[in-house]
């Protein structure tokens, strides 16, 4: 991921340098006037993913396309590179605002504040920690996606250093993870803290044969979009705050604790 990151920052540093503004050939300081991706070019780019590429801009974030995608009737973003190598999944945020931007802003649910925590499909959840906690913490994640894992770790952390705290692990594939939304039926079928975990892990889970998993994930991805939940991991705090992102066990504890 750092590498990743190092090479974004690089290519960024290298279109706003005043070398790449206007060179003795004539480049533009506009990249997109020599970087450009056709949605036959991205179909085949991202045909791997299973979904169908719906509009393609310039990302919020220079050196990057924001393609829109959907799959099986659910809409999401990713970025790919100008050098068409890699992509990346996630929000992208404004730091004056700490809210979510995207080039597809009209195509967007608008990211709420707040919800109502006894409007959550708890029944398609699996809860960490203590079932009875006084305290509770709910996480929309995906079995694959990067940051969810990351995170994973941490709330299995969490559990340890706050015993009272109820943690519903709500399975939210995204439409970008092939491979998700099966994992999440297997976890909901399953209901076990280690089918969970070898889900998170990246390691095998059982393939999903109910019908009713299929109804359960389906839910919980409607909920998600009518709340503007487009992105995981994405908590929502005991008094119904929603934050985007993960973060370490210690702050979570501290967050929780109101400090």
């Amino acid at each position: 991921m750092l590498k990743i990151l190092f090479a974004v920052a690089a290519f960024i540093t290298l279109c706003t340098s005043p070398l790449f503004a206007m060179d003795k050939a004539g480049h533009s300081s506009d990249c997109t006037s020599c970087h450009t991706l056709s949605n036959t070019e991205a179909a085949e780019l991202l045909k791997a993913t299973g979904g169908t590429v719906k509009s393609i801009k310039p990302a919020p974030i220079k050196g990057m396309f924001e393609v829109l995608m959907e799959k099986e009737g659910r809409q999401g973003v990713i970025y790919v590179d100008y050098a068409k190598k890699r992509l990346m999944q996630g929000l992208i945020v404004d730091l004056a605002t700490l809210q979510p931007v995207s080039a597809h802003v009209p195509e967007q649910p608008q990211q709420k504040q707040a919800l109502d925590t006894a409007t959550i499909p708890l029944e398609n959840a699996v809860v960490m920690g203590n079932p009875k906690g006084a305290r509770k913490l709910y996480v929309f994640s995906d079995p694959d996606c990067p940051y969810c894992r990351k995170f994973h770790a941490e709330l299995k952390s969490l559990t340890k250093a706050a015993p009272d705290v109820a943690i519903y692990l709500v399975p939210f594939p995204l439409a970008m993870h092939p491979g998700a939304y099966d994992k999440a039926r297997a976890i909901l079928e399953a209901k076990s803290l280690d089918v969970l975990d070898r889900a998170f892990e990246g390691k095998e889970v059982p393939k999903p044969t109910k019908d009713a998993s299929k109804a359960q994930v389906d839910a919980n991805i409607k909920f998600g979009n009518a709340n503007g939940i487009t992105g995981t991991p994405t908590m929502v705090m005991p008094d119904g705050k929603i934050v985007v992102g993960g973060r370490d066990a210690e702050t979570l504890k501290k967050m929780l604790e109101g400090k």
